[in-house]
């Protein structure tokens, strides 16, 4: 099995700098992009995807904070600030931008690669939460985008929270309590709301809703999204 090649991108216009972080990303098994100013980061980061941004502050046509603020905009790539701006001011204003770490110039290139690996950690951990897919269901937690078979299904919002809920404890069983709490936030303790929202959801996702292979009941408790 192949392992997975993650590319880190160098945004930064000092040719020391690069000298030293190009091969030391290199032989850590990172691909390697690199941009020497803002403008020419975004399109990059568009057109390449990097894994990981590692961002000066000072670049030649725009502050950084400002290719920050352009990115988050679409992206939720994880930026490490890599600046010579140690001031306590600066290292707040990149973080409330949107940047996820602050490294200060001059650097350890061995705390920069560590920070790195976090920052890739962080990335899976995130995109674990925000996903699930099991048995041909795909939901996209962030977008509320819900799939079968990769074809787009469209839930209603109590359908959507009832079957978020479930996929969030896939293979569990969720009590008709807890399920009432999800889709109506206590307002609503008649158990029948449930089996009919849980019915119209099956309708949309189950190729046979009279039987029923993703949703699965648990007579007098709930119900349990089926694992894979």
């Amino acid at each position: 099995m192949t392992a997975t090649v993650h590319r880190v991108m160098i945004v930064d216009d000092e040719a020391p700098i690069l000298r030293v972080l190009r091969p030391s990303l290199a032989a850590a098994g990172y691909e390697v992009i690199e941009a020497e100013n803002g403008r020419d980061a975004l399109a990059r980061v568009a057109q390449q995807i990097p894994d990981v941004v590692v961002l000066d502050l000072g670049l030649p046509d725009m502050d950084g904070k400002d290719v920050i603020l352009a990115l988050r905009k679409w992206t939720q790539v994880p930026i490490i600030v890599l600046s010579a701006r140690e001031a306590e001011a600066e290292r707040i204003a990149a973080l409330d931008t949107g940047a996820d770490d602050y490294v200060v110039k001059p650097f350890h290139t061995g705390e920069l690669l560590a920070r790195v690996r976090a920052a890739l950690r962080h990335r899976q951990n995130r995109a674990e939460l925000a996903t699930y897919s099991g048995n041909g269901v795909e939901i996209d937690f962030e977008s509320r985008r819900v799939a079968i078979g990769g074809m787009e299904v469209h839930l209603t919002r109590k359908e959507y929270d009832l079957l978020r809920t479930l996929a969030r404890h896939a293979g569990q069983v969720v009590t008709h309590k807890q399920l009432l709490a999800a889709a109506w936030g206590g307002s609503v303790t008649d158990t029948q709301f449930v089996r009919v929202y849980i019915g119209q959801v099956r309708q949309k996702i189950e190729r046979d809703p009279s039987n029923p292979r993703l949703i699965l009941t648990e007579a007098g408790i709930g119900y349990r999204l089926a694992a894979d």
